[in-house]
């Protein structure tokens, strides 16, 4: 037998090897888009959970949700996120820590709050301050707009050059 013979056939070898395995490959694809679909969907609903743990404490806050109800509807939302957490740390061991679970949410809605806090409070001490801060709003309004376009009358921007409901130029 010529070696050209031998390297045919053992080409003919991989080649149905590789096309027998194909499905198996893509079995596994699958199965990893799958949990990635899981794990989005968890990491989403965490989202959710601590959102909802800021708009309580907000909420609380504010006096809008009485003293007696407001720690068990936090313990309940604790409790989900920490449930959250270690279901994507079941799916994704190599991200997990050691790090407890509801600390994790807690620091998270801690962190929100932080952010909260850096925007600027409409609860504002006093009236002064609140038309002062209205005021502001309205120059910076005044300064973005340039007025209604000529042809269909809705408002543009300063930035605009051609109208962005109908599409006429404003040069």
């Amino acid at each position: 037998m010529q070696i050209s013979s031998i390297l045919l056939i053992l080409a003919v070898f991989v080649m149905v090897g590789a096309y027998l395995y194909l499905p198996f490959m893509a079995r596994a694809r699958r199965a990893r888009a799958g949990e990635s679909h899981e794990v989005s969907a968890l990491k989403a609903e965490r989202d959710r959970v601590i959102n909802s743990l800021q708009e309580l404490d907000f909420d609380f806050n504010l006096g809008k949700i009485p003293e007696g109800e407001y720690p068990d509807q936090r313990a309940a939302l604790l409790q989900k996120g920490a449930e959250i957490l270690r279901r994507l740390d079941e799916l994704a061991p190599a991200a997990s820590s050691a790090v407890n679970a509801e600390a994790r949410i807690e620091k998270a809605t801690a962190e929100g709050r932080a952010d909260a806090s850096t925007k600027p409070s409409l609860a504002a001490d006093t009236d002064d301050d609140l038309e002062a801060m209205i005021a502001a709003r309205r120059r910076n309004q005044k300064s973005k707009s340039a007025g209604f376009c000529p042809k269909c009358g809705k408002p543009v921007l300063v930035t605009d050059k051609f109208c962005p409901a109908c599409g006429k130029s404003l040069s």
